[in-house]
């Protein structure tokens, strides 16, 4: 029997990952950008964790973060979604970081949020306070700040 000659894996530059959530998050931005939100119904789908259970995801009023940011309006992406908000900045790093560009002032910034316990433990703890229902909590729900 004759064994089948397998080619080397090709090999990808460290920044390829990077270009990619580039390009992925830019199309996302604008199909959520140009999206008609004064159509009823929206035309974007429902958080099917909030539709089943009545309860705040974390990523529960993303799109309206983003949507909100991308027309210049932080207050309103605050109110949204706290977490995401502050977030954001934070995936940027984490991502120029991966493509290779690892200044040593951040290797401490790098340590705390490269490591998942940290995001874990940040996500779950999110996740429960904003479905408190009192204040200064159900402020963390979309919408939660009064918009």
């Amino acid at each position: 029997m004759r064994g089948i000659a397998s080619s080397p894996a090709p090999s990808w530059p460290r920044w390829a990952p990077t270009v990619v959530l580039g390009v992925a998050a830019t199309t996302a931005f604008t199909v959520v950008a140009t999206a008609d939100a004064g159509r009823l119904p929206f035309p974007l789908p429902q958080c099917p964790f909030h539709a089943m259970t009545g309860l705040w995801c974390p990523g529960c009023g993303s799109t309206r973060v983003v949507r909100s940011l991308l027309h210049g309006d932080i207050a309103h992406a605050f109110a949204m979604n706290p977490l995401l908000v502050c977030a954001l900045p934070v995936v940027a790093l984490m991502a120029l970081s991966a493509a290779g560009w690892n200044p040593p002032q951040l290797a401490g910034f790098r340590r705390l949020f490269g490591n998942p316990k940290t995001w874990l433990w940040v996500l779950c703890t999110y996740w429960v306070l904003r479905n408190l229902p009192w204040p200064p909590f159900h402020w963390l729900a979309p919408g939660g700040l009064g918009w």
